[in-house]
């Protein structure tokens, strides 16, 4: 049996999702993040050295990371489904955006949600004015230009097809939910990109993205 050690807001609810597309039973063991510090409990160390989600367990078999475990499920559950032809352009595609998913999207995204919280964290008065001033130096030289770029190549990139590998809805799909959610929560995407912006609508849309948010509970990228 499919087991997903299944974290609150995080990317396993890409994996839920992906096995909702798939039509497959599994179970889901779920866990808190803590309401102070938003990190994962401890118990997940016992399900992987790293104590991150998602952890898929297969059997005898313990895979993380996302991509990882959306790839495992694909090659071995797809049956031919969520993902093109080998050697297609499309595959090329396909195989590019599972990786910038995580690769690229994401680093940027982290560091403002660091700074952000850098920014506004309690500390002495008198060092309010420095931390604020590095915060202030990271976010505009480097960390919201950065965004803007990720966020116009995505935009442009949805102009050559509907979803990200083509014409036709993937697993890349899946992959590339976690950092535009993340980007239209904390990053500024919004109709002003209308590509994104109604790529977004159609995974919502879905009705196994709807199951999986009923699995998963409260998903506050949604």
């Amino acid at each position: 049996m499919l087991t997903v050690h299944h974290l609150n807001n995080s990317r396993s609810q890409r994996v839920l999702w992906l096995l909702e597309e798939l039509g497959l039973p599994y179970e889901v063991k779920r866990y808190q993040r803590d309401r102070k510090t938003m990190l994962a409990p401890p118990e997940l160390k016992a399900v992987h050295p790293l104590g991150k989600s998602p952890v898929l367990t297969d059997g005898g078999a313990t895979l993380a990371e996302s991509g990882a475990v959306v790839e495992y499920l694909v090659d071995r559950y797809g049956q031919g489904r969520l993902a093109p032809a080998r050697g297609t352009p499309e595959q090329l595609r396909y195989t590019y955006w599972m990786h910038y998913a995580e690769g690229s999207a994401m680093p940027p995204l982290l560091l403002k949600l660091v700074f952000d919280r850098i920014g506004t964290a309690p500390m002495p008065f008198f060092a309010k004015p420095i931390v604020r001033a590095v915060v202030d130096k990271a976010m505009k030289g480097f960390i919201s230009p950065q965004l803007k770029t990720h966020l116009d190549f995505m935009e442009a990139e949805l102009g050559r097809g509907e979803w990200f590998a083509g014409d036709q809805f993937t697993a890349a799909d899946i992959q590339m939910s976690f950092p535009v959610e993340a980007a239209a929560s904390r990053a500024g995407l919004d109709p002003s990109r209308p590509r994104l912006w109604a790529w977004l609508q159609r995974i919502h849309a879905r009705p196994a993205y709807r199951r999986a948010l009923e699995v998963g509970g409260p998903y506050d990228y949604a």
